[in-house]
């Protein structure tokens, strides 16, 4: 490199390198022999507002979690105490569609997790809509026989006979599927 021609720049050391640029011009020079200073940090944006955001989306985010969690967690559970016998669940279960006729009180005997009241409904309508075609219709069942029970679930088996006062009789052979949970709740009819 050239030795520098020309005069001398007043207060800096020899060799000082280049002159400051338009950004570093506010910067005052350090002394003599210590390091340069760096430049002011930018201001600190507020971060305040941000960390409640974020808090208020965590919070929120909580809340609509638990509450999806404890919808399907509540949803399939039983009301009232079930049948003390897994028998006896399917007998209530065919007295309030055969004889009663009362989709709601059926639709109480049915475990939460089949129990559709829209289907119930229908199947009561479609006993109703049998009957009455019939002179004097009555049902009556063979006293329900558990044929497999392992653990909390059953396996349950009857006939049900229709009998005419003009004598017609018509059987259908059930088989029953009832779980415990609070008690005995029938789940699903074959």
């Amino acid at each position: 490199m050239p030795p520098h021609v020309g005069p001398p720049v007043v207060g800096a050391p020899p060799h000082a390198g280049p002159p400051p640029v338009a950004d570093q011009a506010a910067v005052p020079a350090p002394p003599p022999g210590q390091p340069p200073l760096a430049p002011p940090a930018a201001p600190r944006k507020k971060r305040g507002a941000l960390i409640a955001a974020i808090a208020l989306v965590v919070v929120l985010v909580l809340c609509v979690g638990g509450g999806v969690i404890a919808f399907l967690t509540l949803r399939n559970v039983e009301t009232g105490e079930g049948a003390k016998e897994p028998a006896v669940a399917v007998d209530e279960f065919l007295t309030a569609v055969y004889k009663e006729r009362d989709a709601a009180k059926a639709a109480t005997l049915v475990c939460a997790s089949a129990r559709d009241d829209d289907k119930i409904a229908a199947k009561v309508a479609e006993v109703q809509k049998y009957a009455s075609t019939y002179q004097n219709p009555r049902f009556r069942w063979t006293t329900p026989k558990v044929e497999n029970q392992t653990g909390d679930r059953a396996t349950v088996t009857t006939k049900v006979t229709m009998t005419t006062t003009d004598e017609k009789v018509a059987d259908q052979d059930l088989r029953v599927t009832v779980v415990r949970k609070t008690g005995w709740w029938v789940c699903e009819v074959a």
